[in-house]
């Protein structure tokens, strides 16, 4: 009988997918102990947009957060996501703040940290995952899926060899899109694991309609963990129901290790927490729908919803199928990236920017720029010529370092602007990432009566 582990996400990305990070930890503490009885092989708790909501949101340290689950939670591994040079924020960090928060996020009760990078550019991991196995974690690399006629399967599996040469511990194939179909999954499954000696992990989203057949097949391919979501935040842009999983492929002769048992009492805790935000309102209803069109324009559907948002704020709802038609547009112009978290933000403010200007590229974020001259990373694909007149002119110099190269260390400018308000590391580091939002909260901490800002609230939906 085949094992097939599972790695729980309703602590991260099930609850990122749909309620954009807001669950508190007030809402886990009390299921965490059954969690770790149920036998999953990890559960994902951290990373992401948690980091960010938690402190700009909730008036939760995070750093504690993770502390308070690793006291709970004594047999089942810790799992994080990590956008490597970018840690958990937007843009390149120095090699000295990817690795202290490596550190730190392994010593506060990290084991996994899953490592990617938004243009799939190996030298964007090579920090984390070298700072990863010097902490005594387990470093995880992703493959950021996406499709075009440059992301083939032999494209795939070179990646996944190259990651294991880095030192990765396992490989991931992150389909953050939903759009790895079960016919190329049982291929790049197969060659994959005929290509590395280290575990293959599947991560999917719902939103298309499709995962639980992706999954289904890439498990008949030898994939050895696939990720899902309690079902009371499962289905459209989460993961497929963990439950439902669990039973069918235990049906079809799979040993998952799963205890149905107490995945029913998880459920059972986390269903009036659901109702709850659906009562509220953070629970939309749309993100629970099936959207095919994910399949037609590679599209995210967190990322659909955005575009949706931007065109409302300025009462052009009516130019969403043109957006949406622009997105592969301006995705192919940039040399085919990933849609993944940052750069799905940024094609999909291009696309709103190119429609409603009228002029393809006559307004072009810094963003979009700093992507262009390669401060990100290497595109999938160069970039025409003619779009980079666009976008940045003829004058402007295109690096080709690995961009990280081109930052001095960090962390002693980030310790001295914090000052006082810094009683550890961890808080030099939430400083580092979320400058604005950890003044607040730190400065909440010092003083009770400290003058903060109203925040203004975002119901973005993080790719990451």
């Amino acid at each position: 009988m085949k094992n097939i582990r599972f790695m729980e996400t309703v602590l991260r990305d099930g609850q990122q997918s749909q309620i954009a990070t807001r669950m508190p930890f007030s809402d886990m503490l009390p299921i965490l102990e059954t969690m770790d009885h149920a036998g999953y092989h990890a559960l994902e708790v951290w990373g992401g947009a948690t980091f960010d909501s938690a402190i700009r949101f909730l008036n939760e340290d995070p750093w504690e957060r993770l502390r308070m689950i690793r006291q709970h939670v004594k047999k089942t591994k810790l799992q994080m996501l990590l956008r490597g040079q970018n840690l958990l924020g937007y843009k390149h960090y120095a090699d000295d703040v990817v690795t202290e928060f490596v550190h730190k996020s392994v010593e506060n009760g990290i084991d996994i940290i899953r490592i990617f990078d938004a243009l799939n550019d190996p030298r964007n991991l090579e920090t984390a995952i070298k700072a990863t196995k010097e902490a005594g974690g387990e470093a995880q690399a992703a493959i950021s899926y996406t499709t075009s006629d440059f992301h083939t399967i032999p494209y795939f599996v070179q990646l996944a060899q190259e990651l294991e040469r880095l030192g990765a511990d396992s490989i991931a194939i992150k389909d953050m899109a939903g759009v790895l179909t079960p016919n190329d999954a049982y291929a790049l499954v197969s060659e994959i694991k005929a290509a590395v000696s280290v575990p293959l992990e599947v991560h999917t989203h719902a939103t298309s309609g499709i995962a639980e057949m992706t999954y289904l097949k890439s498990v008949e391919a030898g994939a050895d963990i696939i990720d899902t979501a309690i079902s009371s935040f499962s289905g459209g842009t989460s993961q497929p129901s963990t439950e439902s999983m669990a039973i069918a492929l235990s049906d079809l002769g799979y040993n998952t290790n799963l205890d149905v048992t107490q995945l029913s009492k998880i459920a059972a805790h986390f269903n009036p927490v659901r109702d709850r935000f659906r009562k509220a309102g953070l629970l939309n209803p749309k993100v629970k729908d099936t959207e095919p069109r994910t399949l037609l324009y590679k599209v995210p559907g967190g990322m659909l919803s955005n575009l949706l948002n931007q065109l409302k704020e300025q009462g052009l709802e009516d130019r969403y199928q043109e957006v949406l038609e622009e997105v592969p547009n301006v995705r192919a112009d940039l040399g085919f990236p990933p849609l993944v978290t940052p750069l799905s933000q940024m094609v999909g403010t291009q696309a709103v920017m190119n429609v409603i200007s009228g002029e393809r590229y006559k307004l072009v974020p810094k963003e979009i720029k700093e992507y262009v001259k390669g401060y990100y990373g290497r595109p999938p694909v160069p970039i025409s010529d003619e779009i980079r007149h666009k976008i940045i002119g003829d004058d402007t110099d295109v690096i080709t370092v690995r961009p990280a190269d081109l930052i001095k260390p960090q962390m002693a400018q980030f310790r001295k602007e914090i000052g006082d308000y810094a009683h550890s590391t961890e808080d030099v580091l939430m400083y580092a990432l979320f400058p604005e939002q950890a003044k607040d909260f730190l400065g909440r901490r010092e003083d009770p009566f400290y003058d903060v800002p109203v925040q203004k609230v975002d119901v973005t939906i993080d790719l990451g």
